[in-house]
């Protein structure tokens, strides 16, 4: 499950209700349909074959992949994807790797801060407090 905004809620209260389902009554065969001539349509449009491959599962591989790139954080991604076991969410660290060329070079913008406010900003901007030098706090945030 994923969080959604108080604005994509109110605009989901505002469409009509037919039944309890959100987006009406339309069976799993009616949406894989969709998919197959939405994805037939856009690949020929595209003249790009390999989007005829791209399935819902291979949108969650994805997902599951940048939130492992942004956040660097495997158990983050393992509650994303409600796995019970850890080994299930390994493969991510894997494909990241090779997606992005990234292992040990992790890369991460720094910053400095000297007042109680300029450390305030950062905190609030996402950075992570590293270490102190001469009264100087440093801060770090992956790019």
């Amino acid at each position: 499950m994923l969080r959604i905004s108080s604005e994509l809620i109110n605009i989901l209260n505002r469409l009509p209700k037919k039944s309890n389902r959100i987006f009406g009554e339309i069976s799993p065969t009616t949406l894989r349909m969709n998919l197959w001539h939405s994805r037939k349509r856009v690949a020929h449009k595209l003249s790009n074959p390999r989007i005829d491959k791209i399935t819902f599962h291979s949108l969650r591989h994805w997902k599951a992949t940048m939130e492992y790139h942004q956040t660097k954080d495997i158990l983050h991604v393992k509650k994303i994807l409600g796995h019970r076991s850890i080994q299930n969410t390994m493969q991510y660290i894997d494909i990241e790797h090779a997606i992005f060329n990234s292992g040990s070079n992790d890369q991460f913008t720094v910053k400095v801060a000297e007042t109680v406010e300029e450390v305030c900003e950062l905190v609030e901007a996402g950075f992570e407090h590293v270490t102190d030098i001469d009264q100087k706090k440093i801060f770090r945030k992956r790019k």
